[in-house]
């Protein structure tokens, strides 16, 4: 049969999110100047066509361990979270690090000067009058959010943190005892198998800040391999930054 201009088309299905999914947004390649005077690379992605309700800065895996800005669960929370609950996602290479993006300026320090990097990247944020930004931080990233990001807390610059699989190894009890008067959500993802932290043993350490909600992922374990698992992170950072905007859509029009 023949499909003349005016016939309307069968309607396609919509397409199941996978892994290498990537949905509409505005991208944008970015540098980010740290007080130290290096330049970080980076890509922020906004919802296309329309105002971002919330934001996220993600801070990826250990640089020595392969973690950069494309790390499985950073990368997917920017191919989605802008189409799916309109986040605004900054994603950017730690000094030293590479990527296809390209390379960040500067040497690991070892989550210690990380700290230029977190204020360069809040900074970011604000400049550009974004809504006020959550923190996203994965291993590593946990902890340079817990030594480094109070001083944006307490300057209102920071709407709240979600800590993904922390691994406590480099946070003192006294940086873990000063997040107790917060005063923002602060919510630790431990996975039930995780290599370093689990939930038990991350409770006991987190007892020091009672405000920081442990919450359990059962059979989840420290990378969040299988889709299971991304999409139960993304969907509780999406509630926690865009309440009501949950559960995400698991396909997307043809």
């Amino acid at each position: 049969m023949t499909v003349h201009p005016t016939d309307d088309p069968t309607p396609q299905e919509p397409v199941e999110i996978r892994s290498g999914t990537e949905l509409p947004a505005r991208r944008t390649d970015v540098e980010l100047v740290t007080d130290d005077h290096l330049t970080l690379v980076g890509e922020l992605a906004e919802p296309d066509g329309r105002p971002a309700r919330g934001t996220i800065v993600t801070l990826h895996p250990l640089p020595t361990a392969q973690g950069f800005m494309d790390s499985h669960v950073l990368k997917k929370a920017a191919a989605r979270l802008p189409a799916l609950a309109d986040i605004a996602v900054l994603r950017f290479n730690f000094r030293s690090v590479s990527s296809p993006r390209g390379t960040s300026e500067g040497s690991f320090g070892d989550g210690v000067s990380e700290g230029f990097d977190l204020r360069a990247a809040v900074a970011d944020v604000v400049d550009r009058g974004l809504p006020t930004p959550w923190l996203v931080g994965w291993s590593f990233g946990t902890e340079v959010i817990l030594k480094h990001a109070l001083e944006h807390v307490r300057a209102g610059t920071v709407a709240g943190v979600v800590l993904l699989s922390p691994p406590l190894h480099r946070t003192s009890d006294e940086e873990l005892a000063a997040w107790a008067g917060a005063g923002i959500p602060v919510v630790a993802l431990v996975p039930e198998h995780d290599d370093f932290l689990r939930p038990d043993a991350a409770a006991a350490r987190f007892a020091l800040a009672p405000n920081v909600r442990v919450e359990p992922i059962e059979g989840a374990k420290h990378l969040w391999v299988g889709e299971r698992y991304v999409r139960i992170v993304l969907d509780r950072i999406a509630e926690l930054v865009v309440p009501g905007s949950t559960p995400l859509p698991t396909h997307w029009p043809a």
